[in-house]
């Protein structure tokens, strides 16, 4: 592809990230994708963040009861693997990028169809729930994108219930990690428009954000990296 269309191979190997389009349109198929080569991408995520999902859900708990939402929910294995675990729950998936709702529902058929899971189509900076429904938030490989990282954050805050509503940021790339796929990750910064947070910057976040018992957790072999917080009952 020429160099004109704003794309960079290296960019795209090392971060799945890939721009598509002209310099002053692009288009990133990891954070909004879009038609055949999105619905490829949202195949890769799929196969290639299955160990990192686990790995990160590995830090909380869960019950079989839980309401859960996964926000950016991409192209739904986190969805199936949380309705496995949420067993007398349901789960909720929500994005804004129509491939990835409909790579959601096709992943998640069976789960859907025992109404215990819904996927809708909706934006993190304004989510389509309630107050205080959820036990759980998860966001996998997706914080970085968001459009407006504090004021979203809150937003999910709103969502979550008061007294035990948990998050849980999941990411394989993060600033100062010390990985290739890192590195190459920040270079480009400008040109996919993610928003990369240090580990101290992810705990500065979600403090400011209300959220409480705060912890980040790095696996620095891996450039891996997982933000926790709790809604507490002060802040309902």
């Amino acid at each position: 592809m020429p160099t004109g269309s704003g794309w960079s191979p290296r960019l795209d190997y090392m971060t799945g990230c890939t721009i598509v389009g002209s310099r002053n349109t692009p288009v990133n198929q990891c954070s909004r994708p879009t038609g055949w080569f999105g619905r490829f991408t949202l195949w890769r995520m799929n196969s290639s963040h299955s160990k990192l999902t686990d790995w990160g859900l590995g830090h909380i708990s869960m019950e079989n009861h839980h309401t859960i939402l996964d926000v950016g929910c991409g192209g739904g294995r986190t969805v199936s693997k949380l309705a496995a675990i949420a067993t007398q729950g349901k789960v909720y998936g929500v994005d804004y990028s129509d491939e990835s709702v409909a790579a959601t529902k096709g992943t998640n058929v069976r789960w859907i169809d025992l109404g215990r899971v819904e996927i809708r189509h909706g934006s993190v900076s304004d989510l389509p729930f309630p107050d205080g429904m959820f036990d759980l938030v998860t966001a996998l490989e997706t914080h970085f994108w968001w459009p407006n990282l504090p004021g979203d954050m809150r937003e999910v805050f709103r969502v979550m219930k008061p007294g035990g509503g948990t998050l849980v940021l999941i990411a394989e790339i993060y600033k100062g990690a010390n990985t290739m796929a890192a590195r190459f990750a920040e270079k480009y910064a400008s040109r996919t428009g993610m928003s990369l947070l240090s580990v101290n910057e992810h705990g500065e976040l979600l403090t400011n954000a209300g959220y409480s018992d705060v912890q980040v957790i790095e696996e620095r072999a891996k450039g891996w990296i997982s933000g926790v917080g709790r809604k507490p009952i002060a802040n309902s």
